[in-house]
């Protein structure tokens, strides 16, 4: 055999180190972003289909009466309706009493997150304190007051208060005292049932938190002489900050828009309507006084307003879970 028929019968190498047969180049697979963006919508196009029927529309009309005309008069069909434009938010906004009854909206929920927040996080901090059988019975007291409808809870809160029959007038010995005469008793009654149906789930949320929290750092905190105050205000409420502003937000929508409990409680609004708020405000102007749509353009009011809180609420939680 010659030599260029050895060589012939060599096979051929792809130049690299040590003379290495060259390799096809594998594609790499599809990366996730890459793929198609519509595929959550189609898992959400149920829901999403639910929630315009009930919302959309609604709000729809809602916004469509705000700019019209709209009394008993064009509810019975016996005139049509005429287009108001900004008339009728300019005729709201010109009332004093809207502002007046918006201020005392703004504080009274104030007052009711700001109570629900401490209580509930107290109660929090006492759970985990006490053995597991005293837990149980204050997370099911809890619950139970969660879980009780409003309308409910306001009617026995009316009763337990009531000048004539109500065992707390008695047990403090205040006689006849009536706690709807007064505003700011009107106000502090309804804020303590509020409390009462609202604290539960502060409560609950913030003890799954703490239940979260490291128990090396809690010992350690407890080991340099913190108090509990200072555990609490130093290492606890930063690591829980992602949940308390989920809880106040979410406080703050509930509460602004009370309506069960006022109307129940102080029958109404108040006296002389001492004690109304946005719902039922709106509720009077619209049903109580025929002016549909007045009640309405306070009704897209406190649409705006929870719609600004619930965008924070949106942004928070996104942000919260780009931390995670």
């Amino acid at each position: 055999m010659t030599a260029n028929t050895a060589l012939r019968k060599v096979p051929a190498r792809a130049p690299g180190a040590g003379g290495a047969p060259a390799r096809t180049p594998r594609r790499r697979p599809a990366s996730p972003t890459r793929r198609s963006g519509w595929t959550p919508w189609l898992y959400l196009l149920p829901a999403l289909v639910l929630l315009g029927g009930l919302l959309v529309y609604p709000i729809y009309q809602l916004g469509l009466i705000s700019f019209l005309e709209y009394t008993q008069a064009q509810v019975s069909g016996g005139e049509p309706t005429t287009f108001q434009g900004f008339g009728n938010y300019a005729t709201l906004f010109g009332d004093s009493q809207f502002w007046q009854v918006l201020l005392a909206t703004v504080v009274f929920a104030t007052a009711c997150v700001l109570a629900t927040l401490i209580v509930g996080c107290a109660l929090a901090v006492l759970l985990t304190r006490i053995r597991a059988l005293p837990r149980l019975a204050l997370m099911m007291a809890a619950l139970g007051a969660w879980a009780t409808p409003a309308i409910t809870g306001s009617t026995v809160w009316v009763f337990l208060f009531d000048p004539d029959f109500g065992p707390v007038n008695k047990v403090l010995g205040l006689g006849d005292f009536s706690w709807t005469y007064g505003r700011y008793s009107a106000f502090a009654l309804v804020l303590l049932e509020v409390l009462w149906c609202s604290f539960p789930f502060v409560m609950v949320t913030v003890y799954a938190g703490i239940r979260a929290i490291p128990s090396e750092v809690l010992e350690a905190a407890s080991l340099d002489g913190a108090s509990q105050w200072r555990i609490w205000r130093s290492v606890m409420a930063p690591m829980l900050r992602p949940i308390l502003i989920v809880v106040t937000i979410q406080s703050v929508i509930w509460d602004f828009k009370v309506f069960t409990q006022i109307y129940v409680m102080t029958n109404g609004g108040g006296i002389a309507g001492q004690n109304l708020v946005l719902n039922v405000y709106a509720y009077q102007k619209a049903f109580a006084s025929s002016q549909y749509s007045l009640g309405s353009a306070i009704g897209v009011v406190m649409l705006v307003i929870l719609l600004a809180v619930t965008l924070v609420y949106l942004r928070l939680v996104r942000r919260q879970g780009e931390e995670l």
